[in-house]
């Protein structure tokens, strides 16, 4: 009989779900939850009333409409939807030791001893979904994956939605995986599809016909074997990689697409990035911008820069950079639907390149990133109004607070910054 290491849960619908949770009106109710109260932007979530009519996360607003007539939309609370992940967080602990937080809706926990059998770990997972229901909010419905390594335990929480429960043992492999295509695994997104097609593997049967070596050829790094061994039931133990980079992006409203007002949203976006990477204890030598044309743009491709910059943490000289990457835009450029800015190249404050051009102090710091520094105190002691640029102060809360990102959680202090 088979034993199992991991147990991935994953919430369905997420977004949607808490806001049924928290309003009871909206339960049995087709909703998609939205950046802004627009039909020019897209579902970032939708429940499964809605899903059931076709709309889906990135479905247009104006077209999930005309899928289903009866949709309710409602604005994104990111900071509660942080809220209720931290309550889960607690919850899914209750019952075994989290080793791994996927995304917001998403934890991978370890299992060892007698909770790697089979009915014990079915078991576990029966008493956190029920824990779930009476401890966190009986709308927040979740699938739970059971598997010999993490990979597979995740792709096992995908295999029955909503509210399933997928075991899978190393017997069954690997022709469990065969009715599966390529896209619904972990990390093949369309160009690792179209890098394996290029290598004549267009099915998961034919990705583990491989030898692991062959594997790594046709992913181009050692991650396909890696990945190969995972899939094949052998468990390989990951080095955590550091932090790469730091980045904000935001779906405009209409009234914010022009040039010049698009302008002070990307600005309120780097000020965010830096304030993150003081906190953390960084630098950034590298700053991006993208802006991208709005629908009725002839040229759709969004505008992409990137420089490499001498290793700084401060504000002003960040927001520099980005007036020059501005004013480098077409001139007629515009209107914009989306705007996005990062900061890479990241490494310890106390451990950076020096700029012979750039006067410091002996603690290794300038001026100006201990002013910025001071700054960030005030404001995480009273509130996020305490110092702000003038520039910058009207612009509105929903441009100003935190965002869920794919992988990454904010912490609760993102939404003070």
């Amino acid at each position: 009989m088979g034993r199992f290491s991991y147990l991935t849960i994953d919430f369905n619908s997420y977004f949607a779900s808490v806001e049924q949770q928290m309003n009871p009106a909206l339960r049995g109710r087709p909703i998609a939850v939205v950046p802004v109260m627009s039909d020019t932007t897209s579902a970032i979530a939708a429940s499964y009333e809605a899903k059931a009519f076709g709309v889906k996360t990135g479905t247009k607003i104006w077209e999930a409409k005309r899928m289903c007539p009866g949709l309710v939309l409602v604005p994104a609370r990111h900071e509660l939807y942080v809220d209720i992940h931290e309550r889960l967080k607690e919850e899914v602990q209750n019952h075994v030791p989290l080793l791994y937080t996927g995304s917001i809706d998403e934890f991978t926990c370890k299992l060892i001893g007698d909770e790697c059998a089979p009915a014990n770990a079915r078991q576990i997972a029966r008493n956190m979904k029920a824990g779930i229901k009476k401890n966190v909010g009986e709308c927040l419905n979740s699938s739970i994956g059971i598997a010999p390594t993490r990979l597979l335990s995740k792709i096992a929480s995908d295999m029955q939605k909503p509210d399933g429960l997928t075991l899978i043992e190393s017997k069954d492999l690997p022709h469990v995986l065969y009715p599966l295509k390529l896209t619904d695994l972990p990390g093949i997104a369309s160009n690792m599809e179209a890098r394996l097609h290029k290598a004549g593997i267009t099915s998961i049967e034919q990705l583990m016909s491989l030898e692991p070596k062959a594997a790594r050829h046709a992913w181009g790094s050692v991650g396909g074997e890696r990945y190969w061994y995972e899939l094949s039931g052998v468990d390989v133990p990951k080095g955590e990689d550091g932090r790469r980079s730091v980045g904000h992006s935001r779906v405009l409203s209409p009234r914010l697409r022009k040039k010049d007002d698009a302008r002070f949203v990307v600005r309120s976006l780097l000020l965010k990035c830096a304030t993150r990477i003081r906190r953390y204890g960084l630098v950034a030598g590298g700053f991006g911008l993208a802006v991208h044309p709005d629908y009725g743009s002839r040229n759709r491709e969004p505008l992409v820069q990137e420089s490499k910059i001498s290793p700084t943490q401060d504000s002003f000289t960040l927001l520099g950079h980005l007036d020059q990457f501005w004013n480098e835009l077409p001139e007629r450029s515009g209107p914009f639907r989306k705007v996005s800015v990062w900061l890479y190249r990241l490494s310890e404050e106390n451990k950076r390149e020096r700029d012979l051009f750039v006067e410091t102090r002996p603690d290794g710091f300038t001026k100006k990133e201990v002013l910025w520094r001071s700054v960030d105190k005030l404001v995480a002691r009273y509130g996020r109004e305490t110092v702000t640029l003038a520039s910058q102060k009207d612009l509105g809360l929903q441009y100003l607070g935190a965002k869920i990102a794919f992988t990454r959680v904010p912490d609760a202090q993102e939404f003070r910054e």
